[in-house]
């Protein structure tokens, strides 16, 4: 997939993604309904490393997506990924990208953890906080990927 070229098809790839993300992020919550430990973390890396590439793909951000340009095109939106602060768009996304990445949001993943053995609720807010976490990361992305494709369609304009 390339570059969008204009707002309204940039818009749809953002609603896509979006619904995208929403069906990872139950994936998610269902992984940490599990009551066994580590279960969810694992799936919750497996699902990002599916994911954030995925999303990248729909934007035409992706590490090789942007390899294949030509060096003006290239220049011009690594420099807007530059600008946009964003550790995710454009890269190579690997185990320790996610695993810095969950670093991030340790605190609601320690309390995942522990809410997982709490009699009867306990199991419906760690899936609620891995669904959560999850949409966060997920939307975060898009939303870098959106405005990082939109700057570049303005500046082609």
């Amino acid at each position: 997939m390339a570059l969008p070229s204009n707002l309204s098809e940039l818009d749809r790839i953002k609603a896509e993604c979006k619904s995208m993300v929403t069906k990872r992020a139950s994936a998610s919550g269902l992984a940490a309904a599990v009551p066994v430990p580590g279960v969810d973390i694992t799936a919750d890396i497996g699902i990002m490393l599916e994911l954030l590439p995925a999303i990248n793909r729909k934007f035409g951000l992706s590490h090789d997506q942007i390899d294949q340009l030509d060096s003006e095109t290239k220049k011009v939106l690594l420099v807007l990924i530059t600008s946009a602060g964003s550790e995710l768009v454009g890269k190579v996304i690997t185990k320790q990208v996610i695993a810095k990445l969950l670093k991030k949001i340790g605190s609601k993943i320690a309390v995942k953890q522990v809410a997982k053995y709490v009699p009867f609720i306990g199991t419906a807010v760690s899936a609620g906080i891995s669904f959560g976490a999850m949409k966060y990361l997920g939307n975060s992305h898009i939303d870098d990927c959106y405005n990082v494709a939109k700057r570049y369609i303005e500046k082609s304009q």
